[in-house]
């Protein structure tokens, strides 16, 4: 089948748009009063999640319908998303929801650190059609990429359970797109260093 091209910009919204939704939920939760706050924050996270599983589904479905390919870690993402939010309802319980992040950045840190044990870098399979680059290249931005991620899977622990669920919220929405973005780019010395000029030019 095949694939097609999407512009920049609706790509960036499929990606971005189902965490601005879920922030967007949580703020404008209709929550009933005489609550405690803990109560109150519960109930925002729940409704929430109510929408953003529904909203991860529909674009990584609008991603299929609109380059008839879906990318690898979209679907692990809406995969984890699926069972994490549904416990989160089930349970009635956002520990879930909250850990998400952790066990999404600690699976892919540990999918890529046995790539890396075996001398591949499952990166350059997921990757190489949008940054091409030689192996060595790859291998060292692996590396790095293991690093991060184990760094964010941290990090997330410390906020929501060290600060509560509105800063988590806000954690959630903007300060881990800003980290991936930030670490994306300060990789792209390396992608220059490491660059295929063949395939660049095609």
């Amino acid at each position: 089948m095949t694939t097609r091209s999407i512009h920049p910009l609706v790509k960036l919204a499929l990606e971005i748009g189902p965490i601005a939704v879920f922030f967007l939920a949580y703020r404008w939760a209709a929550v009933p009063d005489g609550l405690s706050m803990t109560e109150r924050q519960l109930e925002q996270i729940l409704f929430a999640t109510k929408v953003f599983v529904p909203t991860i589904l529909a674009a990584l479905a609008a991603s299929w319908w609109l380059t008839r390919k879906l990318p690898r870690m979209a679907v692990i993402t809406a995969i984890v998303v699926t069972i994490f939010g549904g416990l989160t309802l089930i349970l009635r319980d956002d520990t879930f929801v909250k850990m998400k992040p952790t066990i999404l950045y600690g699976l892919f840190a540990a999918i890529l650190g046995f790539g890396l044990l075996r001398g591949q870098s499952y990166l350059r399979y997921l990757l190489d059609e949008m940054i091409p680059m030689q192996a060595e290249g790859w291998l060292k931005f692996t590396r790095r990429f293991v690093l991060f991620y184990i760094g964010l899977a941290v990090l997330n622990e410390i906020v929501w359970r060290g600060w509560g669920t509105d800063v988590w919220v806000n954690f959630r929405t903007f300060a881990l797109p800003a980290a991936n973005f930030l670490f994306i780019m300060a990789q792209v010395p390396l992608f220059t260093r490491y660059a295929e000029p063949g395939k660049a030019e095609r």
